[in-house]
């Protein structure tokens, strides 16, 4: 596919038709009128030999391509706008731009509150937004790291994209304080035989893949979105939880003690990973360096 011999704006017209999923709606959504809007979808489905919505009723819903090509479409605009959005220079004194982070609630809490503060300071004009990972996300992260400034996720979960290091951390064991079977140390055959709270895959993949080396695969009884929940899933139960230490440190949890790890877990190193298209933009670049500076910080505490 060449894509010299397409017109780039079916691109918006289609994002507008398949969330929409009707046509007036669509038009007056990206600023043409109902006509104009029937003729793109008219050659789009000409383009895919697909009809991409269907009447159900008085109601169009999408077709098997249409759906997948709903994500797809959203997905390149988000990458046109970046592409276009491109500065030779930034200057944070006065720039307004948005820089977006996907994280979790561990990375923002860490990282985001003194990247934020730093923000604040040093680019008052700038706004610092975080959406939360998921699994799902991971799947195909080219496509997510192509439409935000970066990625906020340990070592050994992706390769293949720049990134720069942030902080280091360590995994411990949260245990509820009223749990008569664990004194001041806990065992790997306790960790074998206690029901497990965990936070969803695969963030904590390179600690997993070393439980499973050691021949230990956890029995999962709770997976939450947030780290946070953890320690509440431990209080008052015979559950385990591997949390990061900095997490702990950060926001205390009544009802659960900390305990080291019974066996030596691999070190959490913590990064922010973007896609090579942001390499050469001048806010990015900046933004790249207040990440490593911060986290320089946030390691020295």
């Amino acid at each position: 596919m060449n894509l010299a011999n397409l017109d780039l704006n079916l691109v918006v017209a289609l994002r507008a038709l398949l969330e929409e999923r009707n046509v007036t709606r669509a038009g007056q959504r990206v600023g043409l009128t109902q006509p104009a809007m029937s003729a793109a979808l008219a050659r789009l489905r000409r383009h895919f030999d697909d009809p991409l919505l269907s009447r159900t009723g008085s109601q169009y819903s999408l077709t098997p391509l249409g759906a997948v090509l709903s994500d797809r479409a959203a997905a390149a605009c988000e990458v046109l706008e970046r592409v276009f959005s491109s500065q030779a220079s930034f200057d944070p004194a006065t720039d307004t731009r948005e820089f977006t982070l996907f994280s979790s609630d561990y990375g923002a809490t860490v990282l985001g509150v003194p990247l934020a503060r730093a923000l604040h300071e040093e680019a008052p004009g700038v706004q610092l937004t975080f959406h939360q990972t998921s699994p799902a996300l991971l799947e195909n992260p080219g496509t997510l790291l192509s439409t935000v400034d970066g990625l906020l996720l340990p070592h050994g979960v992706i390769d293949g994209f720049p990134a720069v290091d942030v902080f280091s951390d360590q995994w411990v064991c949260l245990v509820a304080d009223d749990n008569p079977e664990i004194g001041d140390e806990i065992t790997l055959d306790q960790l074998a035989r206690l029901p497990w709270a965990v936070y969803q895959r695969p963030y904590d993949a390179p600690v997993t893949r070393q439980l499973s080396m050691l021949g230990i695969s956890p029995r999962v009884e709770v997976s939450v979105p947030l780290f946070h929940l953890l320690p509440m899933l431990v209080a008052n139960t015979r559950r385990v939880a591997l949390v990061q230490k900095r997490l702990i440190d950060l926001s205390p949890a009544p009802g659960v003690r900390v305990l080291p790890s019974p066996f030596p877990s691999v070190p959490l190193q913590e990064a922010m990973w973007w896609h090579p298209a942001h390499s050469q933009d001048a806010g990015h670049a900046w933004l790249r360096e207040v990440v490593g500076k911060v986290g320089q910080a946030v390691d020295g505490s």
